[in-house]
């Protein structure tokens, strides 16, 4: 072989070297993961993880994997549970009530996110964990079966109690216990005496808010613990005003949604661009006609006109999250004890 023809083999393979290793680094590439622990709901077909899924794989040439728990309680049981070996990257869906217990179970890792633009009431602001939606819960009632909703929580708490409501298990549930809170925050030390009273109206109790949510549009019950955005869905989706949220007097309590990553990430640098990407306009424009919640931060487009019909309330409640996690556990036993009560 001539020198001429030997360069031109060793430029040649070098050329081929170069071409392998830039698919086997593309490969790599492709192969990175993003794990990412949520509620059932987030997941479901209609629900917006498919969606999230498919804009922040085009921007992080990685694959989203889900992993799904019942409700948004369970995350952080799970994650108790599992502790350093969780293969967690990113916890979606634990709420405001739950961050300062979360946090003090050391897992997550402050995210470093200038969260610009973000707003929700009251203006919660966290160094580990972002804010990407919010409701606030409200009983949801049929309009054929119920033509004389309750007015305030009294007004559910007193009521007829042939006339049923489907609640979900504070112990495993945000809005379970976004439903306790409320009823915490109105009643104070009555709160027991008040669900003594309630209990006679609860046609069951479900782990999450899918289940609950199933049995009342399967017609169970002619309400359901929910969020007063649910009416939006069946406006939006299914043409009817049949399903509407009842406004209480008193007020009604928030729930903001929130992620974080984990400190044992496999992935951290993909973790924090997800949280960035969380925030902006690509996945905010997919939450409201998806979790059917309020966007924390600008969308691609206005919301539908079914947001401007729905409840406004007058008032929010809100307990500080430090003080959720320092009584949770006595006001689930002041609950429990009550709802058992013959």
């Amino acid at each position: 072989m001539s020198k001429s023809s030997q360069l031109k083999f060793l430029s040649r393979l070098a050329l081929a070297s170069t071409a392998s290793l830039v698919f086997a680094a593309n490969a790599v590439a492709a192969e990175k993961t993003l794990t990412v622990y949520t509620y059932e709901s987030f997941i479901t077909e209609w629900g917006p993880g498919a969606k999230v899924a498919e804009a922040f794989e085009k921007i992080c040439e990685c694959k989203v994997t889900y992993v799904g728990v019942a409700d948004g309680v369970e995350l952080l049981t799970r994650l108790k549970l599992e502790g350093a070996a969780s293969k967690a990257d990113i916890v979606l869906g634990l709420d405001t009530n739950l961050v300062a217990e979360a946090k003090a179970t050391g897992f997550f890792a402050p995210h470093g996110i200038e969260a610009e633009g973000v707003k929700v009431p009251g203006d919660f602001s966290d160094d580990t964990f972002l804010p990407y939606d919010y409701g606030h819960f409200a009983v949801v009632y049929d309009t054929q079966t119920l033509k004389t909703p309750p007015k305030s929580l009294k007004d559910l708490v007193e009521g007829d109690p042939s006339q049923k409501i489907v609640i979900e298990d504070p112990r495993t549930s945000t809005p379970g216990l976004g439903l306790l809170l409320w009823v915490k925050a109105v009643y104070g030390n009555e709160a027991g005496a008040a669900w003594a009273k309630l209990k006679d109206r609860v046609l069951t109790v479900t782990p999450g808010w899918s289940e609950a949510y199933g049995l009342f549009t399967k017609g169970e019950a002619p309400m359901v613990l929910s969020y007063t955005t649910s009416p939006a869905y069946h406006m939006v989706a299914e043409n009817t005003d049949r399903y509407q949220a009842a406004e209480f007097s008193e007020g009604h309590y928030i729930q903001i949604e929130v992620a974080g990553m984990t400190k044992n990430a496999k992935a951290p640098e993909l973790a924090k661009q997800f949280l960035g990407f969380m925030t902006g306009p690509e996945f905010q424009s997919i939450i409201p006609t998806t979790n059917w919640m309020m966007p924390v931060g600008a969308t691609k487009e206005p919301l539908p006109d079914a947001f401007g019909k729905l409840v406004n309330p007058a008032k929010t409640f809100l307990l500080p999250s430090e003080e959720v996690a320092a009584n949770r556990k006595a006001w689930i036993d002041e609950w429990l004890a009550a709802m058992s009560k013959n």
